[in-house]
């Protein structure tokens, strides 16, 4: 058995707060540093921010550290020094660089949240929803200088229920993290060595990036892809759509965004153009003569509101196209 471990912890927003909160907490560790995000300007207001996990870090007064990089040798060289036995890392934000890697005695060990080798990347969480995967989990895996392609320590799955968002599923996978961490470290403490397993590459998938035009709903999707797209970017970025409404004051037409926030699969059919809205309850014609009922709903410029409210306040018409 090894003394105490030594841990950096590298994490930035809030999925990353159980892992460390669990290993700090345990009393076994010395945690010496966290590595976060620089604060930055938040919300309405541009507020500077400081991250989760760097505000948890200082209510335990452990040291923090908010490089821009770890490309540079100054930046690189604070992490050598202090000479850490492993580093954990949990949806940190920066690429570490093989000097990194190979800085602490055991390496760094990443909490992903996905069941490698399926979907490595940026979006983990949203892109098994969307795709329609019944389950996603947690891997703790040895980081390499590929994309999430090192070897496997331990993973845990959870189901993917028909009415998860990506939020739900962020939440218990957040949980899970610091679950799984423990017992790895626990392991490596007492034997000093980790069991891996690599990872098979022809099961891999990519969880590309997410961007605002990603939310754009294609109408001509069938119901069952479209609630899947609504709930895997609820709640960022978020699906939208499009109606042209009167501008009265210029007697013209003009667009406007309406964000869908939540929406329910139907049993109905239809024989009608895709996105047309049949009904005052919500239901919209989509591809594959399939219907899905649209249940929240913000309007540009306008409050959150259920179907009902929208199409009371004129937001919405039957037979209206949305695009």
């Amino acid at each position: 058995m090894t003394d105490r471990l030594k841990v950096i912890f590298m994490g930035t927003p809030d999925f990353a707060v159980p892992a460390l909160k669990e290993i700090y907490e345990s009393g076994h560790y010395d945690v010496v540093a966290v590595f976060s995000q620089p604060p930055r300007p938040s919300g309405r207001g541009q507020k500077i921010t400081r991250s989760p996990v760097h505000d948890y870090a200082d209510d335990k007064d452990i040291p923090v550290y908010t490089p821009l990089s770890l490309r540079k040798e100054e930046d690189q060289q604070e992490f050598l020094a202090l000479n850490a036995d492993v580093a954990v890392v949990a949806a940190y934000g920066l690429i570490l660089p093989r000097v990194i890697l190979d800085a602490p005695k055991y390496g760094c060990i990443n909490i992903h949240a996905s069941l490698l080798p399926r979907w490595r990347g940026a979006s983990p969480i949203q892109r098994a929803i969307w795709a329609g995967d019944t389950e996603s989990g947690v891997t703790i895996m040895r980081m390499e200088e590929g994309l999430d392609t090192g070897p496997m320590i331990s993973k845990e799955s959870v189901p993917i229920t028909d009415e998860m968002t990506a939020q739900d599923l962020h939440d218990d996978l957040s949980d899970l993290g610091g679950k799984l961490i423990l017992p790895v470290l626990d392991t490596l403490a007492r034997d000093e060595e980790l069991d891996m397993e690599v990872q098979d590459e022809a099961l891999s998938t990519y969880a590309k990036m997410l961007k605002k035009e990603d939310g754009l709903i294609d109408w001509s999707r069938p119901a069952i892809e479209i609630d899947r797209q609504i709930r895997a970017l609820n709640p960022w970025p978020g699906t939208y759509t499009n109606i042209r409404v009167p501008d009265t004051e210029h007697e013209e037409e003009v667009t406007i965004a309406i964000k869908v926030l939540y929406a329910e699969l139907s049993d109905e059919i239809h024989t009608q153009e895709p996105g047309e809205i049949l009904d005052k309850k919500g239901h919209v014609a989509c591809g594959n003569n399939t219907v899905l009922k649209l249940t929240m709903l913000k309007p540009q410029n306008s409050n959150i509101m259920d179907f009902a409210s929208a199409f009371n306040g004129g937001y919405v018409h039957i037979g209206e196209i949305l695009k």
